[in-house]
């Protein structure tokens, strides 16, 4: 279960072997944005060499190479690929044509290589085409498992303020979450950047969930335990769901096609909403 995908930058030793140790379900290392252009070549031999050497364990690994539009991001996937990370998260996507440019590289080195299991793709959309793509961006490939929202370049793309209440990106929330299900992939929302506010990361996280987002990335440490919470589903939340399973049962073997629990009509959304709510916990380990 992906709740949590916390940035780490590509550069920096120190963070990359403590990577896994975080706590979050999944680390993004970062060749884009947390890189300067001077020290692209070395991040990437560093990032190449921590996936060959450290082996990462109880959390998933992405990638984030740079996008089509510059002179890097082949150099990442050469590099890269080969040591088989679980996903590559390509930024600025704004079109289906960009995904099957970056796959049909990936397919190149994969056949190159040998390898023969395809690597997944998180597309990160971060501009006003994207988002208006976002359902495009979500269908176009069998190796999209989720796409992802960027709201820093998005409201520099939109020329507006990025604000903590993100008035500004509710469209771009909705749309990204509406795109994701209808392509029956997971929605992953955009960082809370203030590191200090915990408050405000816990509001904003539990206002995403509300939208449909399956996660949250996050840019600090120090987000991680609040946004695997808010992603999890709570022991309430937990027991109605077997109530709700354990009366439907009920309800077929007395040939019923409708009953109420706690005074309210069990229908089809609630009990799909309770297999969810079963599922989360299972695979987080939970016991029921």
């Amino acid at each position: 279960m992906r709740r949590s995908m916390l940035f780490m930058p590509g550069n920096n030793s120190g963070m990359l072997l403590n990577a896994d140790a975080l706590g979050a379900d999944s680390v993004i290392l970062d060749l884009e944005d947390a890189v300067s252009p001077q020290e692209k070549d070395s991040a990437r031999i560093l990032v190449r060499n921590a996936l060959k050497y450290l082996g990462y364990k109880g959390c998933e690994v992405i990638i984030r190479i740079n996008s089509i539009d510059t002179d890097f991001w082949k150099k990442d996937l050469d590099e890269i690929l080969p040591m088989k990370p679980d996903m590559i998260m390509p930024p600025k996507v704004c079109s289906g044509m960009d995904i099957k440019v970056i796959e049909n590289y990936m397919g190149e080195v994969e056949r190159k290589y040998g390898i023969e299991k395809k690597t997944s793709l998180i597309p990160l959309i971060e501009t006003a085409l994207g988002v208006e793509n976002a359902f495009e961006i979500a269908s176009s490939s069998k190796r999209i498992k989720a796409i992802f929202l960027g709201g820093e370049d998005l409201t520099a793309d939109l020329r507006c303020k990025r604000t903590k209440q993100g008035d500004e990106i509710f469209y771009s929330r909705g749309r990204m979450v509406m795109a994701a299900r209808a392509a029956g992939i997971d929605a992953y929302d955009t960082p809370f950047t203030d590191v200090e506010d915990e408050e405000g990361l816990r509001t904003d996280a539990e206002f995403a969930k509300s939208l449909g987002f399956t996660g949250k990335a996050c840019i600090s440490p120090r987000h991680v335990q609040a946004v695997n919470e808010v992603f999890s589903p709570t022991l309430e939340e937990i027991e109605y769901a077997k109530e709700v399973m354990d009366i439907i049962q009920v309800a077929k073997e007395q040939g019923k096609g409708a009953i109420s629990l706690r005074g309210k009509m069990i229908d089809a959304p609630i009990v799909e909403r309770a297999r969810q709510t079963l599922e989360a916990a299972k695979a987080l380990g939970g016991a029921f």
